[in-house]
């Protein structure tokens, strides 16, 4: 019972305050947790994906971004693959703003925004070409995500996501190392929750049918993530 359907409890990181240090503790062993064990390899396969397309890919936007590495690795791939992109950034923590703004000091071609997605000015996502998110979904109950959805959809926007896949596995492994290695107990009381709120492959199918999506895939990566991507 435990895996066979998503978790509602809150990790610690959903607190509306937390305090600064703690939270850039956190953000800063999750880019080594994802370094090391391969997890920004889905939203790389992903974009690579997208970019290997005839539709032309000038602008993302990143929701949720946390220290901002997703977008970095991103950017860096981009550049290898002479991939001219531009990188918006929007978080709702203004202490994740500050810390990706340092994080991501030697990037031009990004803009970081403090604010609720929805709250972008239909000005700027008229501009955006895919939305892309990290370990987001799983923070967001059903209905939330299927909103999510649909705001890329009626902004004829490509979705790009990378989460959890919910495994007994994945479960006890990263519960296992970080009580080994973290420092954080933030990562460590939320790293295996975020496993249990995480998902199957038919959850997301059903999520995106029922925002309206037709033309989409769910593709499993290594290590326990999922791969959306979805389009009109």
């Amino acid at each position: 019972m435990l895996f066979r359907f998503r978790s509602k409890e809150k990790e610690y990181l959903d607190n509306a305050v937390i305090p600064t240090k703690d939270l850039h503790r956190n953000l800063s062993e999750l880019d080594r947790i994802n370094r090391h064990l391969g997890g920004y390899n889905a939203s790389l396969k992903g974009l690579s994906d997208i970019l290997k397309t005839k539709k032309t890919i000038r602008n993302v936007l990143d929701i949720g971004f946390g220290g901002g590495d997703s977008i970095k690795q991103l950017a860096e791939f981009s550049d290898k693959n002479n991939a001219e992109l531009f990188f918006y950034g929007v978080d709702l923590k203004s202490d994740c703003v500050n810390y990706a703004e340092k994080n991501l000091a030697g990037m031009n071609n990004k803009k970081l925004i403090c604010d609720d997605y929805r709250n972008i000015s239909e000005q700027l996502l008229k501009q955006i070409d895919v939305i892309h998110c990290s370990l987001f979904l799983h923070h967001l109950t059903d209905e939330e995500i299927i909103s999510l959805f649909k705001f890329g959809k009626s902004n004829k926007c490509i979705i790009l996501a990378n989460d959890l896949h919910r495994n007994w596995l994945a479960y006890y492994s990263i519960k296992f190392l970080t009580s080994l290695f973290s420092k954080s107990y933030l990562v460590k009381n939320d790293a295996p929750i975020s496993v249990l709120r995480g998902f199957r492959r038919n959850e997301l199918i059903s999520l995106l049918e029922r925002a309206g999506f037709k033309n989409y895939s769910v593709k499993w990566s290594w290590p326990f993530r999922y791969i959306v991507a979805a389009h009109e």
